[in-house]
């Protein structure tokens, strides 16, 4: 990183001096007397510890923080502006809002990261003129450079990222939504399983990029560059799989049939299949009966299913992404492989299903994709949750009490450690909370 002479770096400083700094402006965050804001423009704060650390606010611009450590740190609203944090780990850190314009993030690890409505489009300086005005010098024009950097799952939704070097960069399974990616040079990048509903991607080189099964739906890509780019399952604005239409002209009668079935043990109706169906456009959802349906593969995506009835449903593989459904009854339905991401499952049934006495059907969530999803107050006893992904989901108030977690991705999950601790989980992570709750 090169500048003018205004930009030339204040000094380095240590461990020590930069906890004093923070510890002041945690005071300054609390509105307590004697606190300030944290200033760290121009210095060289690389390779320094900054985890579970509030720097919300701060001002880093023009700073040093080659390999440091911001894991967990809270950095919403910080000036970040032509910062270098190449190779920075930042995982699960906050960085709503933050100004990224013109940093270089080459080769740093945001997993996991909340970057909504961050600003990483180009860095422009002002300077003074004879008049004392403010002019932009055109030849400080320096693009966000994000070659090689780690985005998987994190949380890009909104952010402004035009004219950004993001070349090899994985964006796997990163929520996307309303990005503005103008003008970036993406070539060979892995967007694979990521959210780009509403994205704009107009001028965009994406030569080469890895596309698979990544939401495309109302995405503007005008002279976009897209030779060699791997679009396998991607779900865009035309019918994915079956369409909605083949099911006939009255959907309606179907339910019907499908709700006496149910009710009349198989005697009268009859079931209704709709795997592989594209139901986006299906009317009258909410509080469906859907009993026993069968739906492998279905796309549900974006949905309005709230307090719908699904008990021992097969929905291996369907695609419920975005879904409301709040107050669903769930009980005992096949849900391996089934993404739900950014889904709402709040109060939702997830326990067993009691088929007869004595004799239970537990829902299967194994291998499921629940980034972002929100399961507040949830009811998981004894679902199986195996492998499943559960980055970033919401589990405040859930009850997980011998929900099976073995193997299960739970980074930046909130939940309480009394709540995960009933719940089966990997030996270390149990050891860990154990410590946490003691403590």
């Amino acid at each position: 990183m090169t500048g003018s002479a205004a930009t030339k770096p204040a000094g380095r400083l240590t461990q020590a001096q930069v906890d004093q700094v923070l510890k002041r402006h945690s005071m300054f965050r609390n509105a307590r007397v004697g606190g300030a804001r944290a200033v760290f423009a121009n210095h060289d704060l690389s390779g320094l510890n900054f985890e579970d650390r509030d720097l919300a606010h701060a001002d880093l611009t023009f700073s040093n923080l080659a390999g440091a450590n911001f894991i967990r740190a809270d950095m919403d609203c910080a000036v970040l502006f032509a910062a270098d944090l190449r190779r920075a780990n930042l995982l699960e850190a906050s960085l709503v809002k933050a100004d990224l314009r013109g940093a270089c993030l080459r080769g740093a690890n945001l997993s996991g990261a909340n970057l909504f409505d961050a600003d990483l489009r180009d860095g422009l300086m002002a300077e003074r003129d004879v008049k004392g005005g403010l002019v932009f010098n055109q030849a400080s024009l320096q693009p966000s450079d994000v070659e090689g950097a780690n985005f998987s799952g994190a949380n890009l939704s909104g952010a402004q990222m035009g004219g950004a070097i993001a070349m090899k960069t994985d964006f796997s399974q990163a929520v996307m939504r309303g990005v503005r990616l103008v003008r970036a040079n993406l070539r060979g990048a892995n967007f694979a399983g990521a959210n780009l509903e509403g994205a704009d991607l107009s001028q965009a080189d994406l030569r080469g990029a890895d596309l698979r099964g990544a939401v495309l739906t109302d995405v503007t890509l005008t002279l976009a560059e897209l030779a060699g780019a791997d679009m396998t399952g991607c779900l865009t604005d035309e019918p994915m799989g079956r369409p909605f239409a083949d099911l006939g002209p009255d959907f309606e009668a179907l339910l019907v049939l499908h709700r006496t079935f149910v009710d009349k043990a198989g005697r009268e109706g009859a079931p209704l299949d709709l795997s592989g169906v594209d139901l986006r456009n299906a009317p009258g959802l909410p509080r469906a009966m859907l009993t026993a349906v069968r739906a492998t593969g279905a796309v549900f995506y974006g949905q309005d299913l709230s307090g719908i009835q699904l008990q021992a449903a097969n929905l291996e593989g369907a695609d419920l992404r975005t879904c409301n459904l709040r107050g669903a009854d769930l009980r005992g339905a096949n849900l391996r492989d089934a993404k739900l991401d950014n889904a709402d499952l709040t109060e939702a049934l997830l326990e067993p299903l009691e088929l007869a006495p004595n004799r239970f059907k537990a829902t299967s969530l194994d291998g499921a994709s629940l980034r972002y999803a929100v399961l507040a107050r949830a009811k998981l006893r004894r679902a199986v949750l195996t492998t499943a992904d559960l980055t970033q989901c919401d589990l405040e108030g859930a009850v997980l009490k011998e929900a099976d977690l073995t193997g299960a991705k739970l980074g930046g999950i909130k939940a309480s450690v009394k709540d995960l601790l009933t719940a089966v989980i990997d030996p270390v992570l149990a050891e860990r909370l154990q410590g946490k709750a003691t403590n």
